[in-house]
């Protein structure tokens, strides 16, 4: 092992050899070359010295081990495309083989997870002869690989269900779900839980009883619990579970269907060779489609970026907010409100008198008492968060405020009047920000005295849950009222994206695009049940015509009249306007009066017929595939033209904001992702074919024409500057 090494390894009086990974210069232990030489050094010397029993695998660090090093990760995304298969295959399979050495080393090993060991860290003590695991707050194990379009692929789709059945092992691969110290004992997926003090002499004990230096599926006779693949009992598993990955994934995701087949085949072999097939389906997803690349540049790469303040300027000291003001209580302010609460910051919730403060305050109340009837909180801890939040009428009560988030009316002249408000008590260094999801920030900031402290923050509802923030700069916004506004997202554990000002910033116009071309497609006589399931057959997460109903017909129409006076110069009138006109004027408003594109009642919705009277369906109806590409097309184009005009100032704001915050199909990786992984000619082309035939809001821009000519692309070795 090197002078500065990875992995510590010291013997005891009592030849027990303990293992403590501790990467020098990281925060965390991420799994790199370093780390796996080290590992296989570390187990060498235990399999080679008789004076050594046996081992203990721990953490120097807060984590066990967190996976795969990020900068790694993100420079092999690219330069491993290139890589004949068998070199590839050997990079792939280099988790699995130091995983399988652990196992086959001759001398017992055990795993004393103090910390979360997720993905590679988890499969690590899955190849040790036992896990023990901390019950301290926070600690978690779990495969969640599948979340980025990856299978987990060193070694936990043969040895999770070898030890717990394949029935049970589908769950923890399949969804990706991780957890705490009890869960994961009652499943199997560790042997024993200590309290952090005790998870050393717990693991010590064993290696001083009679361990056993053998995993059971090398042991011969070895027989998976409940049944292999074939088993009678296990076999209709695979056939409901191909059906329902389908119906859910419509195909679009190869990773899902890629563990199954690991599943089936991996556990009707021998281990090395169920291994073997293991990494072929690994190389086989990361390699062979862009879908993996995409979700893991995207939902990991640039997400973890994202968190670790990207975009933060440099300068200025990191910020707490210890009280937080919010000025409206309606469903947006009071789940920002709880969401505070539940991260340990005291918040003031102001409203225009104290019963809608205290209305808003409820709304915790009810949230936090399903979680207490459910087990998931207790009582106290319950009682704790409610305490936090402070319901007022009074201004005043945001004296001592480090931030307060105004969250009223998407009016101009109600959100001046809160800020005028807001200035009058706040202290010269309170940050104020506006939660809007298309007002100006700069036009808005107009109204304050300081419009250098003043920024846009787009929460999205409901907000105690999504996991985005929209972080938009003013004009007039400065560094420091930037950086303290992304302290505050990262204390309430959000991933921000950072955009320039704009009418509709970036997330609204790109959701907006969406919804506003898909609802011109029924002024053009397309079947509206054929719209609503090609945007479900390519991964929206609602169909577009249903998503008006909820956001209300009636709020669309007075919103797009309030953008035509507001801004009478830029407003455009969308291909969508007279088509809501229409229906405003008929009286159907949305789901809120159970009629609009859709007739809502008791026994579930179902789309008007007298759509059809208004506007006849056409006598031949496009192709699916083809109402496909729009529904993606379009949106996309909205991003490039974002990025274009300078709203966007990184490719990985608009794949993430995309994304998290308005459910762009996930294994795209984002719009810009989806363009790379097609080919930006190809993109170019198929934009063309599709403006020819349904209009030039679909014609590829000059942007896209260039970096198809200069052979460019938005990330990677060929990334446009």
């Amino acid at each position: 092992m090197h002078p500065n090494p990875v992995i510590r390894l010291e013997v005891d009086a009592d030849q027990i050899a303990t293992l403590t990974i501790d990467y020098p210069g990281k925060s965390m232990n991420v799994i790199d070359q370093a780390f796996l030489d080290d590992l296989h050094a570390g187990i060498d010397r235990v399999a080679a010295d008789p004076g050594i029993r046996g081992a203990i695998i721990t953490s120097g660090k807060a984590a066990f081990v967190a996976g795969a090093d990020l900068v790694t990760m993100e420079a092999n995304l690219d330069r491993m495309q290139d890589d004949p298969v068998d070199v590839a295959l050997h990079k792939y399979g280099a988790l699995s083989r130091a995983v399988r050495r652990i196992e086959t080393c001759g001398k017992p090993v055990v795993a004393a997870i103090n910390g979360t060991a997720m993905g590679g860290g988890y499969e690590i003590c899955l190849g040790c002869h036992r896990r023990v695991m901390s019950t301290a707050a926070g600690v978690v194990v779990g495969l969640p690989e599948v979340q980025v379009g990856l299978l987990p692929g060193g070694g936990g789709t043969q040895r999770l269900p070898r030890m717990i059945g394949v029935q049970a092992a589908m769950p923890w691969l399949m969804e990706g779900k991780s957890a705490a110290a009890a869960e994961a004992l009652q499943a199997g997926l560790v042997d024993a839980v200590a309290a952090p003090e005790e998870l050393l002499a717990e693991a010590r004990r064993w290696l001083l009883g009679e361990p056993v230096a053998r995993q059971p599926w090398d042991v011969k006779g070895y027989k998976i619990p409940g049944g292999g693949p074939l088993d009678p009992r296990v076999a209709p598993a695979f056939v409901v579970g191909n059906t329902m990955l389908m119906a859910r994934t419509h195909g679009k995701l190869p990773a899902p269907l890629a563990i199954q087949s690991c599943l089936f085949e991996g556990l009707q072999l021998p281990i090395d060779k169920a291994l073997r097939i293991e990494s072929k389906y690994l190389l086989d997803t990361a390699m062979n489609s862009p879908v993996s690349r995409s979700m893991i540049r995207t939902l990991f790469v640039n997400k973890t970026k994202a968190e670790k303040g990207l975009h933060r300027p440099a300068g200025f000291e990191r910020s707490e907010c210890r009280r937080l003001g919010i000025v409206g209580a309606g469903m947006m302010g009071a789940g920002i409100a709880l969401h505070a609460a539940q991260r340990r910051i005291e918040v003031v919730l102001i409203d225009r008198d104290a019963a809608a403060a205290e209305r808003g305050r409820d709304h915790a109340v009810r949230a936090l008492a399903r979680q207490v009837e459910k087990g998931r909180l207790t009582r106290e801890a319950a009682d704790a968060v409610l305490s936090r939040i402070t319901a007022s009428a009074d201004y005043a009560a945001l004296r001592d405020a480090d931030l307060v988030v105004e969250a009223v009316f998407e009016d101009r002249a109600v959100k001046a009047e809160v800020t005028r408000r807001i200035d009058a008590v706040v202290g010269p260094d309170c940050v104020v920000a506006t939660n809007t999801s298309a007002l100006p920030i700069t036009l808005l900031a107009e109204a304050s005295a300081h419009p250098e402290r003043y920024i846009g923050l787009h929460f999205f509802s409901p907000a105690e849950r999504m996991p985005l923030v929209e972080v938009i700069r003013g004009r007039r916004t400065s560094d420091a009222t930037l950086a303290r506004a992304l302290d505050l997202v990262g204390q309430l554990k959000r991933t921000p994206i950072v955009v320039n000002d704009a009418r509709g910033f970036y997330t609204s116009r790109f959701i907006g695009s969406f919804i506003d071309d898909a609802i011109g497609m029924v002024a053009e006589g397309i079947a509206p049940a054929l719209i609503e399931n090609c945007a479900r057959h390519v991964g929206m997460p609602v169909g577009p015509l249903a998503i008006t109903d909820e956001l209300s017909i009636e709020l669309s129409v007075h919103a797009g009249e309030a953008q035509r006076k507001e801004f009478p110069e830029s407003y455009r009138e969308g291909r969508s306007v007279p088509v809501l006109r229409r229906l405003y004027e008929l009286g159907r408003l949305g789901k809120k009066v159970g009629r609009g594109f859709y007739d809502h009642g008791e026994g579930g919705k179902r789309l008007w017929p007298g759509l059809a009277e208004l506007y006849p369906l056409r006598a031949e109806q496009p192709d699916a595939r083809d109402l496909e590409l729009r529904i993606l097309h379009v949106q996309a184009l909205e991003a490039v033209h974002a990025l274009a005009e300078g709203v966007l100032t990184d490719p990985a704001d608009g794949d993430l904001g995309a994304i998290l915050g308005v459910g762009f199909p996930a294994y795209t990786g984002g719009p810009f992702c989806y363009i790379d992984g097609v080919g930006v000619a190809a993109f170019v082309a198929t934009s063309d074919r599709l403006a020819q035939r349904w209009g030039e809001h679909l014609r590829a821009p000059a942007l896209l024409r260039e970096m198809a000519a200069n052979g460019r692309t938005f990330y990677g070795p060929g990334a446009r500057v």
